[in-house]
């Protein structure tokens, strides 16, 4: 028997800002209502001035809820029951692993139920949930009444969604528990030095401001105005203009984005980008890249007894590939740079020393390499941190499944550097004999070919490392990178012709490589050798290709349809290869009960035996699963007092 359930709950504490693990442990916290129903029984109501149902307190079956670790925290912590982590089954995880929001409100609208938004919810949340000026919660039979409608609607939903999708597959709900378990166990934070890089952080944003105001003498006082790129624009040159020009749906816009700032402050013509342009470009990179946000949280999430951060992981949260993404801590987004002394600049910090130039040129700089430091074992532990070697390198020829594809995994197998083989074939030059140089270019041809990349991709991973080649140049290396690498090409048109012709024949399976296409009338679907399964949801043929409703984008207030992307080959290839790691890193992780962190294709252990650990760790790492027989696998292992790089 499967019971669904729903809960309303209030509290003096914030859950945006606390997270879920401090949200239900609140002294404050409790339960307005909670709706729920057995099977496809009608949905019942419990009040706490109500006996407790017996038939919930005693179930043992499986518990469906959407976003399930709020109600089992609840459970846990508020109502004092133990029911176990194994039996909670996450509707919101069940949607995001078949490539749906993971919300409720918009895996229905997804779907197509209905693209209007009912904001009532959400009111009478902040009417009920939340205290009054006063601190007292408002006493409202009307709107209570309302909010117990809503929390049974919330159950028919999440109960008709579900049924509605393919359900998680064992693994699946398995990888699910790891997760969770993940979450409860935590990272500790270092919330001193979280709490003296929000003051760094904010003094270095008001001398930004100051110094945007002086450089424009007074046109604009902050790199967030709107402003600001109308100041740019009328200053900047033809060549320059033409970077920050987008076009969607038929309309010229302009963005000064990540992308865009850094490259327009490569460009060195002072008549395209005059000294001016440049400092305020400068200003607002160093403002937007400033950390404060995240040190704030960090602080802010960390449980007040033993300063760990908990529930920072969002399972299968790209929806694509079904890797996890990170929630509240944002660990995916941590700048892989460190700093180079992490224990001394995190003791200047704590005592309040200047920090530049002595461990970097700008503020922002030091600080975005404290994040990942920030991260630290307890007392008497160590954290043993491992990373895959060239991953997708690995992965990407082993799924072509082809004679060239097993060529190109002789150089893993035989423990060569794959980056110096590139750059030797590049150059004609004898392995031996690679330079730094070109190994840095073999390394950017690498990461930039792999999925179909041509000289745009080439250029803008170069930026990343360093590598900045002329437009011929670069297309010499790509065209390099794809003649060593014989497998590629072929791959990639039998990857789009597979595809294509799936969604041509419906029903019917299409292999290419390892990887086996099928289009079900609504998705096309594609299955991992591992056996799971994604899918491009609500694909179509259309004249210039496929399209699909994309999860991550978000539809306008007004919006008729879902967001829709395009299908090509490099992004078929990409997205193959990224699940394929993901469920490499699975397979991983169900072996290991001592893991804290996972990041991309990094796993890190807590251990007060970091010799142990890393052997273990190692070995786990590096023996692939049944279903990837014949992938050579590596991974450095690394045995730290803070989280590094």
């Amino acid at each position: 028997m499967t019971l669904w359930v729903d809960f309303e709950t209030r509290s003096a504490c914030d859950l945006k800002t606390a997270g879920v693990y401090n949200y239900a442990q609140d002294a404050s916290t409790d339960v307005l209502c909670m709706s729920y129903a057995f099977d496809d029984s009608d949905v019942q109501t419990w009040l706490p001035d109500q006996p407790f149902p017996a038939a919930v307190a005693q179930h043992t079956g499986l518990i469906c809820a959407h976003n399930a670790a709020f109600e089992r925290l609840i459970f846990w912590y508020v109502l004092q029951m133990n029911f176990k982590l194994e039996q909670f089954y996450c509707t919101a995880a069940q949607a995001r692993a078949n490539c749906a929001p993971g919300s409720l409100e918009d895996v229905g609208r997804f779907a197509g139920a209905s693209m209007k938004k009912d904001h009532r919810g959400a009111q009478l949340i902040r009417l009920l949930s939340i205290p009054q000026a006063n601190g007292s919660f408002r006493q409202d039979a009307t709107l209570m009444a309302e909010m117990i409608s809503y929390c049974e609607q919330d159950v028919r939903a999440m109960r008709a969604i579900s049924l509605g999708m393919r359900p998680l597959s064992e693994d699946e709900l398995a990888d699910y528990h790891v997760n969770e378990r993940i979450n409860d166990r935590g990272v500790m934070v270092d919330v001193p030095l979280c709490q003296a890089a929000v003051k760094f952080a904010s003094d270095e944003m008001i001398e930004i401001e100051e110094i945007v105001a002086e450089v424009t003498e007074g046109a604009i006082t902050s790199v967030r105005s709107p402003k600001m790129r109308q100041w740019v624009i009328d200053r900047v040159g033809p060549r320059a203009l033409k970077l920050m020009e987008s076009h969607k749906d038929g309309e010229k816009k302009y963005s000064i984005d990540k992308t865009v700032r850094a490259n327009l402050l490569a460009m060195e013509d002072p008549d395209e980008i005059p000294p001016a342009v440049a400092e305020v470009i400068q200003c607002a990179d160093d403002l937007w890249a400033s950390s404060v946000a995240k040190f704030s949280r960090l602080a802010n999430l960390a449980d007040v007894e033993d300063q760990r951060v908990r529930g920072a992981f969002v399972f299968s949260g790209g929806s694509a590939t079904g890797r996890a993404s990170s929630y509240g801590a944002q660990v995916h987004n941590f700048a892989r740079k460190c700093a180079a002394e992490p224990d001394a600049v995190r003791n200047a910090m704590v005592r309040g020393h200047t920090i530049v130039p002595k461990y970097g040129k700008r503020v922002t700089d030091v600080l975005k390499g404290m994040l990942r430091p920030a991260l630290i074992p307890a007392a008497g532990n160590h954290l043993v941190v491992a990373d895959w070697s060239a991953i997708e390198a690995r992965v990407n020829p082993w799924l072509s499944n082809c004679y060239a594809g097993e060529r190109k995994l002789e150089i893993f197998a035989k423990g060569e550097d794959v980056y110096k083989v590139n750059a030797a074939a590049t150059f004609g030059v004898a392995i031996d004999a690679v330079d730094d140089r070109q190994r840095q270019i073999g390394k950017v041809q690498e990461l930039a070919c792999g999925f179909a990349g041509g000289i745009g991709a080439f250029a803008a991973m170069g930026r990343v490392y360093g590598v900045h080649l002329p437009e011929p140049d670069a297309k010499r290396m790509v065209d390099a990178w794809r003649r060593a690498n014989a497998w590629s090409v072929p791959y990639w048109q039998k990857l789009e012709e597979s595809y294509t012709r799936a969604m041509r024949n419906k029903g019917h399976e299409f292999p290419v490589g390892r990887i086996t296409y099928m289009f079900d009338g609504q998705h096309l679907w594609y299955m991992l050798p591992s056996g799971r399964v994604l899918c491009y949801p609500y694909a179509r043929l259309e004249e210039d290709g496929i399209t699909y409703a994309k999860a991550a984008w978000k539809p306008a207030a007004d919006a008729k349809e879902w967001p829709r992307a395009r299908l090509w080959k490099g992004l078929a290839c990409e997205n193959i290869t990224q699940a394929v790691a993901n469920d490499l890193l699975r397979h991983s992780l169900r072996q290991l009960d001592d893991v804290v962190l996972h990041v991309h294709d990094e796993i890190v252990l807590e251990s007060a035996d970091p010799v142990e650990a890393a052997a273990r760790l190692e070995r786990v790492m590096c023996t692939p699963p049944a279903w990837a027989k014949g992938l050579p696998l590596a991974a450095g292992v690394s045995v730290m007092t803070r989280y590094g790089k």
